[in-house]
Order: C-alpha cells, then structure tokens, then sequence
C-alpha cells in the first residue's frame, strides 16, 4: 500500500521529489519531517546525473517502498505508544 494516493503517478525524480516531501509532512514530529527532508533533498542531488531510465525506474520505485516502510513504521511506534 503506497504512503499517499498518487504514487502510481511519479514517473520523473521531479515528481519522485515532490512526493516524498509530501510524505515528510505525515512524520508525527518536525525533527523527524527535517531529518527525511534532508535525506530527501540529499538523495536528490546525488543522483541528478542518472541518465539512464530504468535505473530512474528502479530509484523512483525502491524510494516509494522506503517511504512506505518508514511511514508504516512510525505509524505502528505512534499507535503502541499510544495503547500504553
């Protein structure tokens, strides 16, 4: 299941950016939101001179799991701590 609706639709590292800022907003703290925006933004730079499309391809979509897996994470943390 994809953090947030859409990310069906990212097909250029643009989009791939702008979705996973988006993603950032649903971290349950701002020092987690700066911390992935930076990574994010890091990420982001180091790959600029990826010229090949799959590899593009390959990037976007490992990118979307990682934000679903970071996202499922801190929603599981979030809900225990809550349950205690």
């Amino acid at each position: 299941m994809p953090p947030l609706p859409g990310a069906e639709l990212v097909r250029t590292p643009v989009h791939l950016y702008r979705y996973l800022l988006r993603c950032c907003k649903q971290l349950p703290t701002r020092a987690m939101q700066q911390h992935y925006q930076h990574a994010i933004r890091q990420g982001y730079n180091s790959h600029t001179d990826e010229d090949d499309p799959e590899r593009i391809q390959r990037i976007i979509l490992r990118a979307i799991s990682d934000a679903d897996w970071i996202l499922n994470k801190y929603k599981n943390t979030v809900s225990r701590a809550w349950r205690r």
